[in-house]
């Protein structure tokens, strides 16, 4: 077995991070800014925003507590504002790791770009263990120093990721689909990458449609799984163009730079406390 990996030089300001959720009404802002006023707090960063058709108020606030100020106390004390205005909310530290599982088929590009940007300090987390129903990934943890299970069915995936204590699933080109008790224990804990721009070629295959399509842009998307195949919550997409002169191989290649690329920055969205999922949405303050 492997250490866990993280990053060379983890310092990270130890900022207090707010994210809520409630339905919208006037005097929320003032009433949590007088909250963290009244907890010692001294807000750094604020952002939010209204959704008029669901009526949902939603923001996330950085801010710290000088003098020593106790995080616990604060959130203790927050609470009762919480309550009083049906609040979904949650409150981390800046320096607070993540424990992440990351799960992949054959395909390694993806797992390859994680383990690497753990590595060089570009995500704030630990990878706990790399999963897979192959054996082909094996090399790919080990050479980083990361555990491997090998599954032989979907079955023994929440027990992987019992063992290894996660707190975050990344799905790297894992071609498989998740069982709903895990997607319900990890509710918004599941990030998957999906080689098109959902709701485009969703499924199977994708670029095989795209191409059969005669698609002048093919895409990527980084979502929240939910039970619902490919039907997530959207936290990030990109596009690279393409011709009538590339072909199902060429699709293939030049969408896997691009899958890296959202993939792991949807992984650093959420890292940051910047996502905020609801009515099978997103609102993201990057």
């Amino acid at each position: 077995m492997g250490e866990i990996i993280g990053p060379m030089d983890g310092t990270i300001e130890a900022m207090p991070i707010l994210k809520l959720s409630c339905p919208d009404r006037p005097g929320i802002v003032a009433e949590v800014a007088r909250a963290i006023f009244d907890g010692g707090g001294n807000i750094l960063d604020a952002d939010q925003h209204t959704d008029r058709v669901h009526q949902r108020f939603l923001q996330r606030i950085e801010f710290d507590l000088p003098d020593g100020g106790s995080l616990d106390s604060f959130r203790d004390d927050f609470g009762d504002l919480a309550a009083h205005l049906d609040l979904d909310w949650t409150l981390r530290r800046g320096d607070e790791r993540v424990r992440l599982a990351i799960l992949v088929s054959k395909q390694g590009h993806c797992l390859y770009d994680l383990l690497g940007r753990v590595a060089m300090g570009e995500l704030a987390a630990d990878v706990a263990v790399v999963v897979s129903n192959h054996t082909d990934q094996g090399v790919a943890a080990e050479r980083f120093g990361v555990p491997f299970e090998h599954i032989s069915s979907e079955a023994d995936v929440g027990e992987a990721l019992d063992r290894a204590e996660v707190d975050l699933v990344v799905l790297a080109r894992y071609m498989r689909i998740l069982a709903p008790d895990v997607i319900d224990r990890y509710r918004n804990r599941v990030i998957n990458i999906h080689h098109s721009f959902l709701p485009a070629f969703a499924g199977a295959r994708p670029y095989h449609q795209a191409h059969a399509r005669g698609v002048k842009v093919i895409g990527a998307t980084a979502h929240y799984a939910t039970e619902q195949l490919d039907e997530g919550p959207i936290i990030c997409q990109d596009v690279v163009s393409v011709s009538h002169r590339d072909d199902v191989a060429s699709f293939v290649r030049r969408g896997r730079d691009l899958e890296m690329v959202v993939l792991a920055r949807a992984v650093q969205l959420h890292l940051d406390h910047r996502v905020l999922a609801y009515e099978n949405r997103t609102v993201v303050f990057d």
